[in-house]
């Protein structure tokens, strides 16, 4: 009798191995990796990731890229402690910026939906603008005075026990994850990087859908900025340099397809947390920043191989 496996199926319960022997050998290696203070500062960190990843991976999933949310990021944390130096009360400073974010997000939808560029040149392009307005803006120089001694709280604060950020987390990952999972948009999208013909023969308005993907990514992208900026405790316009193949890792390595049709929300966050215990292991363990740009490297390239591997009919 065969059984037959689904890939999908195969990619999670690879990553979620993979994770599980991750947790086991840093635990090994160093004292102080499994303790609550660590974790927690683990959450934090993959947080940015998490929240922009959630809208990127449905954005892949539809077969389309944006390679501008680590410029995006950058420019709306800048912006969300440039507007409080202004005077701006600091609850709207956050609304603010991430409307800003959500614009690029528009931006990118319509040069990738109404000119037909490629979502890769179209959002390289907006990377570099959006890059440049922060250090045009800022001079090239962070803004740390005048923010106030609120402006850490959303990215440093607690609620009882619980860090705001990892509540922030906990919600994003619930509305994406029924969004993918309950919802026409998720639907669509799945359906649009299996077979974008096939959608669109279906009666289906796969340019606004694609456009509205964007408008998630940009937004939750400018959040995700105001969250490190408040982090930080600065403005920072520099912020972000990387962090768009951070976010790509994180989505490819948890299952979804570089040519669209297959993902989830789920493997998005354990491919988020892998990439994060990794770096936070390896410098526990005094290991130079540098060689974990080269494990990014591998990881990814890794991933992109165990999604072809996959691919591959298995059966037992």
């Amino acid at each position: 009798m065969k059984i037959q496996i689904s890939v999908d199926f195969l990619q999670k319960l690879v990553i979620v191995g993979v994770l599980v022997l991750i947790v086991i050998v840093l635990s090994l290696l160093t004292d102080t990796f499994l303790t609550v203070t660590n974790l927690t500062n683990v959450s934090r960190q993959v947080s940015f990731v998490v929240i922009t990843g959630s809208a990127v991976t449905l954005l892949m999933i539809s077969g389309n890229f944006d390679l501008s949310v680590g410029s995006t990021l950058g420019l709306t944390g800048m912006l969300s402690a440039y507007f409080v130096t202004l005077g701006v009360p600091l609850w709207l400073s956050i609304i603010l910026s991430t409307l800003i974010g959500t614009c690029i997000g528009l931006l990118n939808g319509v040069l990738v939906v109404r000119l037909k560029i490629p979502s890769i040149i179209a959002t390289l392009g907006t990377m570099y603008i959006a890059r440049g307005v922060a250090l045009v803006i800022t001079k090239g120089h962070s803004i740390h005075l005048g923010l106030g001694p609120n402006f850490t709280f959303l990215g440093r604060g607690y609620l009882g026990p619980v860090p705001i950020t990892l509540l922030i987390i906990i919600f994003i990952l619930g509305l994406f994850y029924f969004i993918e999972t309950k919802t026409i948009l998720g639907k669509y999208a799945f359906a649009i990087g299996g077979n974008k013909r096939t959608t669109l023969l279906s009666g289906v308005n796969v340019d606004a859908i694609i456009i509205l993907l964007y408008i998630l990514v940009g937004t939750l992208t400018g959040f995700s900025g105001t969250l490190l900026a408040s982090r930080l405790g600065v403005g920072q316009p520099m912020v972000g340099q990387g962090f768009e193949f951070d976010v790509i890792v994180a989505v490819i390595l948890g299952g979804t397809s570089l040519k669209g049709g297959e993902g989830s929300i789920f493997g998005m966050l354990i491919g988020a947390f892998i990439v994060g215990l990794i770096a936070n292991g390896l410098n526990l363990l005094g290991i130079h920043s540098f060689y974990q740009s080269i494990l990014k490297g591998v990881i990814l390239a890794g991933a992109v191989l165990l999604d072809i591997m996959l691919k591959k009919r298995i059966t037992v």
